[in-house]
């Protein structure tokens, strides 16, 4: 469903976090632990985190907080240093109200923003779009990969995205189209706080049997090329224009490099690992060593992937 706009809260629900509407319907946790909900299993709590029922729900929530209160989406955690100190203001988590895939006219599937790559790309294949197999080989969901234009294997989501409903940390909604979300790579223009909440992809009439066979074969190799199966937070570094990240990781001699529980992947030198018992500043302090070794060897000043948040 495409948003124009969502009403504002009455005057008297204006307040702190801890003012929240009387039908708040999702789940609200104070203080709530995130490292269980993020791959790396490292750091800190939020000051809340919610969980809207639905999208009323959701912008009713958001409406009625204090201005300017932080707002930070969160989705399956993949790409994500959530620093030690925690994160202010609220954490909002999309869960199965948001995950639904819907398939369209022309080739145009309509997926809710906590819908997993995974399974956007499967929905595609049983309706016969192809196009969005590179979907399958990101680790995340719709809201996350709209907004830092996420990709695999040659393609991302500027080829394929028509437009996406997005709620303001006010709790209005507006429906962008692809165009103005000024993409780059790995990169919108979208505002902090902004929470993609339902997108639309277009692909291509083709196979079922082909489009399922692609998907197995980017599934095979990132088992084979990544270390899926650890505590990891998927790409690390931005590959730099003409280069590979991995590479001149590689070149600067960092692979199997540890800083306390974090360790630089022996089997893919993008990825960072956490041992078992790393802090965030473990993972994060490694990441800027790999850099400034990177730099001192190549020349290259290599760009985070992963983001990171919250309180040192």
């Amino acid at each position: 469903m495409r948003c124009d706009h969502a009403p504002g809260s009455d005057e008297g629900q204006q307040g702190s976090v801890g003012h929240v509407p009387q039908d708040t319907r999702g789940d609200l946790t104070k203080k709530a632990p995130l490292a269980k909900l993020v791959w790396f299993k490292s750091g800190g709590a939020a000051d809340w985190l919610f969980e809207p029922a639905d999208m009323e729900d959701l912008t009713s929530f958001l409406s009625a907080l204090e201005p300017g209160t932080p707002v930070m989406a969160l989705g399956l955690g993949s790409n994500l240093i959530i620093r030690d100190g925690g994160v202010p203001g609220v954490v909002v988590r999309l869960g199965k109200p948001f995950s639904s895939t819907e398939v369209k006219r022309d080739c145009v599937i309509e997926c809710g923003g906590g819908a997993p790559g995974i399974l956007v790309a499967s929905a595609a294949r049983d309706a016969g779009i192809a196009g969005l197999e590179f979907l399958r080989g990101i680790p995340g969901t719709v809201g996350g990969f709209v907004r830092m234009n996420g990709g695999a294997y040659g393609r991302e989501v500027a080829d394929i995205l028509v437009d996406c409903d997005v709620v303001m940390p006010d709790g209005n909604c507006v429906t962008l189209p692809v165009g103005d979300l000024d993409y780059s790579y790995r990169h919108s223009r979208l505002p902090e706080g902004a929470i993609v909440v339902a997108a639309r992809f277009k692909g291509d009439p083709g196979d079922p049997e082909e489009i399922g066979a692609e998907m197995d074969r980017i599934a095979d190799e990132r088992e084979n090329s990544q270390p899926l199966r650890t505590k990891t937070g998927g790409s690390t570094f931005k590959n730099p224009e003409g280069g590979k990240a991995w590479q001149l990781v590689d070149k600067a001699g960092c692979r199997g490099l540890e800083l306390g529980g974090a360790q630089v992947s022996e089997k893919h030198t993008n990825f960072l690992i956490n041992h078992g018992d790393a802090t965030s500043s473990d993972i994060e302090g490694l990441g800027e060593e790999v850099r400034r070794r990177v730099a001192e060897a190549t020349g290259v000043n290599l760009e985070w992937e992963i983001k990171r948040v919250g309180r040192p």
